[in-house]
C-alpha cells in the first residue's frame, strides 16, 4: 500500500497492509534545534514514517466584503490567517517583554473594542489576556466578525500536488488570532477554562449561548467545504478532556455542539477526527456516540492521561479509527532504543488487532533523540498484518 491507502485503511477501519506510523503536528522547534532546519516533508522522508500535510484553508469571503488582515505578512507555526472587514478591523501592536514576545490585538467593531494579548517562544504560544472580558463581547463576535470560508482550489492543488504520499489533514476553523477546532475549546482559549467551567453552574444560559455563536461560526465554514480532497479534519481539543471537565459537562456543553459540527462535515463529504489530549476513558462512549471517523490522542498515565490503550480498543475500537498511544515524553528521550521498540510494540499489541489504529506520539514533541526516532519508525514499520 501507499502511505495514503494505508491512512485511509485505518480511518475506514480496514486492514492495512502494515501499521500506519507517523507524528502529529512537525514542531519548527525539534526541526531546528535537532536536524539543522529541514522542512517537515523532509522529516518524514528521513525517518521512514507515513506522511502528513498540514493545509490551512481559510480565506476570507469578499462577497461579504472580508479581507486578509493586511498586517499578517507570513503566518507561523501558531498564527493563523485573520479575517477582516470594514466593522472588524484589527491592530497589532509589539508590548516589550524581556523574555517573551508579546503582541496585543486590538479589535475594533461598531459596537465595542476587544482585545486579546498573546505570548510565545521558540516551542510555542499561549494566551496572557482573554479575548472576553464581559459577558456582551459574544454578541460582538456574533454580529462584527467576519466567517472565513473554504478555499477548496487551495486544498485541492495541495492534494495533487501530494498524491499517494500521505493523508491531507485540515482542521475545523477555530477564533481567528488564536483558538482552536472545537466550540468548548475555543470558548475556553476566548474566555479562560476555569472561567468557563464556573459560569455552566453559575449562568449555563450564558455559556450556551456563547457555544451557539461558536458552532454558528464553524457551521458557515463547513458548509463551504463540499469537494475539498481533505482526508481528515480535526476537531475538539484539551480542555474537554477528563482531566480537565466532568463527563457531565462534556455531555452537557461539549458533545451536543460538536456533535453537530461533525454531522455538518459528513454532510459535506469529509471525514473528521475528534482529538482529546488529556483523560479519556471517562469519556469514551460520549466520544464515539457524536459520530467522528477517528479519535485521538489516547495518552498514557504516565504522561499525564488516563488511558488504558487495549481497553479503549475494546471498548470502542468497532465504532472509530484509534490515532495516538506512544508515550514520546519517555520513550523519545532518555532510553535505550530497545526501550522504545518495545513501546511500539506494546501499542500495537494493545490497539493493533484488526486494523484501525495509527500510531502516533500522544500530540506535540519539542526534544526527542533522533535514534529513538528511527527505533519507532523502524520497529512500527514492522508491524505487519
Amino acid at each position: 500500500m501507499t502511505s495514503k491507502q494505508r491512512f485511509i485503511a485505518a480511518l475506514e477501519g480496514r486492514v492495512p497492509d502494515r501499521l500506519p506510523v507517523t507524528t502529529h503536528h512537525v514542531m519548527p522547534y525539534f526541526l531546528e534545534n535537532y536536524l539543522q532546519g529541514i522542512s517537515s516533508q523532509e522529516f518524514f522522508d528521513l525517518f521512514g514514517l507515513d506522511p502528513i500535510e498540514w493545509v490551512d484553508a481559510r480565506m476570507p469571503d469578499t462577497e461579504q466584503g472580508d479581507h486578509l488582515d493586511p498586517l499578517l505578512e507570513s503566518i507561523g507555526y501558531w498564527e493563523s490567517p485573520r479575517m477582516c472587514s470594514h466593522q472588524w478591523r484589527i491592530e497589532r501592536e509589539e508590548v516589550p517583554n524581556p523574555r517573551y514576545r508579546t503582541l496585543r490585538y486590538s479589535i475594533f467593531t461598531p459596537g465595542s473594542t476587544l482585545s486579546t494579548v498573546l505570548q510565545n517562544d521558540a516551542h510555542t504560544a499561549w494566551v496572557t489576556e482573554r479575548l472576553i472580558k464581559q459577558k456582551s463581547d459574544i454578541d460582538t463576535i456574533a454580529e462584527f466578525a467576519p466567517v472565513p470560508i473554504c478555499d477548496v482550489d487551495l486544498v485541492n492543488q495541495r492534494a495533487d500536488k501530494f498524491g499517494e504520499r500521505g493523508l491531507i489533514r485540515g482542521s475545523i476553523p477555530s477564533f481567528d488570532i488564536y483558538g482552536q477546532p472545537g466550540c468548548w475549546q475555543d470558548a475556553a482559549v476566548l474566555f479562560g477554562v476555569e472561567a468557563l467551567i464556573l459560569q455552566t453552574f453559575d449562568d449555563p444560559e450564558w455559556v450556551h449561548a456563547f457555544l451557539r455563536i461558536l458552532q454558528e461560526r464553524k457551521t458557515r465554514y463547513i458548509r463551504t467545504m463540499p469537494g475539498a480532497r481533505f482526508d481528515l479534519l480535526e476537531l475538539g481539543g484539551g480542555d474537554a478532556s477528563s482531566t480537565v471537565i466532568s463527563p457531565h459537562i462534556f455531555d452537557t456543553f461539549v458533545a451536543p455542539y460538536d456533535a453537530a459540527l461533525i454531522e455538518e462535515a459528513h454532510a459535506a463529504d469529509q471525514r473528521v477526527v475528534y482529538h482529546t489530549c488529556g483523560g479519556m476513558m471517562p469519556l469514551l462512549d460520549s466520544i464515539a456516540d457524536m459520530g467522528p471517523d477517528a479519535a485521538e490522542t489516547f495518552t498514557p498515565p504516565a504522561l499525564g492521561g488516563d488511558v488504558d490503550l487495549a481497553e479503549a480498543k475494546r471498548h470502542i475500537g468497532d465504532r472509530l479509527c484509534l490515532i495516538g498511544g506512544f508515550d514520546q515524553f519517555h520513550f523519545f528521550t532518555g532510553c535505550t532504543p530497545e526501550d522504545t521498540r518495545k513501546e511500539v510494540c506494546r501499542c500495537f499489541e494493545a490497539a493493533g488487532a484488526g486494523g484501525g489504529f495509527i500510531l502516533s506520539p500522544s500530540d506535540h514533541f519539542f526534544d526527542a533523540e533522533v535514534e529513538l526516532l528511527h527505533a519507532y519508525a523502524e520497529e512500527a514499520r514492522g508491524c505487519w498484518y
